[in-house]
């Protein structure tokens, strides 16, 4: 009998969970670890096992030493690299990808030239961590805000872009440096949270080439492998990358109801060398976010809904689950939106919103 395939994920949270339920079908042996779990003294490491993570940033362990130590932890040094935005936005430079004019907040920066240079409203981003909103402050000239003391040479200033939209494109990167591609999504964010995505969307598909170019360019310069995504401001007919992501993303979760081929399976073909071709798209689908909210089984009562949930404790901003919704046509996606305005929260009503214009 062939012997499995390990995969072991850094990390045991969501991403790590639907890692692991992607690679069943593919006979693959995925194994999320909790790496700050006392009592784990060694991992039963094999010399051809492979690892990967579910997060840029973890904190140093036995466990997580043991497994970033690893000969085959894949992508190993480009974790850090992106997970800091200093060494992320200079790798953007470096590499002639347009991202929003920035600069580091050193010892001596001054409120008054990063005005300057800036504008009157200047986005301070800590250089790690931050997600979902949180490690951000802003400049505002008009109220004579200040850099926090403790942000010096621990942020990074960002000009505040006056974008159109957000949008984001999920790629992979193969062994022998094939890069594909999943369709752009737009996204909503609220309160710096991502609450939902749809996927594909025709009005976008001009933006292709010009994303996929950009986050190809990103991974052939790191010599990347697996499931990349790539969030962006589109400003007119042009798009500038936010973040960068070294893993599989909230925004490409519609790819496990939408696709042939879910962000997770393909993010596991590439690390263990398994045949891949571009991911079809079966039809077009709404992701929405479950963020602070207890679970509703009438959710799973709608006939085109995919409920994903973490099984995670209900806290306010916290994501717990998604739902995956099929977009076959304009009144299928009226409906359950329709539906899911009276069942949900009043934080809820203008992403509902946002997603019925989209499909009016």
């Amino acid at each position: 009998m062939t012997q499995q395939q390990k995969v072991w994920v850094l990390g045991n949270g969501q991403l790590g969970a639907m890692m692991a339920h992607a690679g069943q079908p593919l006979a693959l042996d995925v194994r999320p670890v909790d790496i700050m779990t006392p009592g784990i003294d060694k991992l039963p490491l094999g010399e051809n096992d492979i690892i990967t993570a579910e997060r840029e940033q973890w904190p140093e362990s036995a466990t997580s030493l043991q497994l970033s130590e690893h000969p085959h932890f894949i992508n190993g040094p480009i974790f850090a690299r992106l997970a800091d935005r200093f060494t992320q936005k200079s790798l953007l430079d470096e590499l002639n990808v347009a991202t929003a004019p920035w600069q580091l907040v050193e010892q001596d920066t001054q409120e008054a030239t990063l005005h300057q240079s800036y504008g009157e409203r200047v986005l301070l981003k800590r250089r790690t961590g931050g997600y979902d909103g949180k490690g951000q402050h802003w400049l505002k000239q008009a109220e004579s805000t200040s850099i926090p003391s403790d942000w010096r040479n621990e942020a990074i200033a960002e000009q505040a872009i006056n974008f159109d939209e957000e949008v984001s494109l999920v790629g992979v990167r193969t062994q022998d440096g094939r890069c594909l591609f999943y369709p752009l999504a737009l996204n909503l964010h609220q309160d710096g949270i991502l609450m939902a995505s749809i996927a594909p969307l025709s009005r976008l598909n001009h933006l292709q080439a010009q994303a996929e170019q950009m986050l190809s360019t990103i991974m052939n310069g790191l010599d990347y492998v697996g499931v990349m995504a790539m969030e962006c401001f589109r400003l007119g007919d042009n798009l500038l990358v936010n973040e960068l992501a070294p893993r599989v993303h909230n925004s490409g979760h519609w790819t496990q109801a939408g696709c042939h081929i879910s962000q997770f399976e393909l993010h596991l073909r590439a690390l263990c060398n398994l045949p891949i071709d571009t991911p079809q798209v079966n039809f077009p689908c709404v992701m929405v976010n479950l963020i602070g909210v207890e679970k509703d089984d009438r959710w799973i009562s709608l006939q085109n809904a995919a409920l994903f949930w973490y099984n995670k404790e209900v806290r306010v901003g916290r994501k717990v689950g998604h739902l995956n919704l099929s977009a076959h046509n304009q009144a299928l996606v009226h409906n359950s939106v329709g539906s899911l305005k009276q069942w949900m929260p009043e934080q809820y009503q203008a992403p509902l919103d946002w997603i019925l214009k989209e499909f009016s």
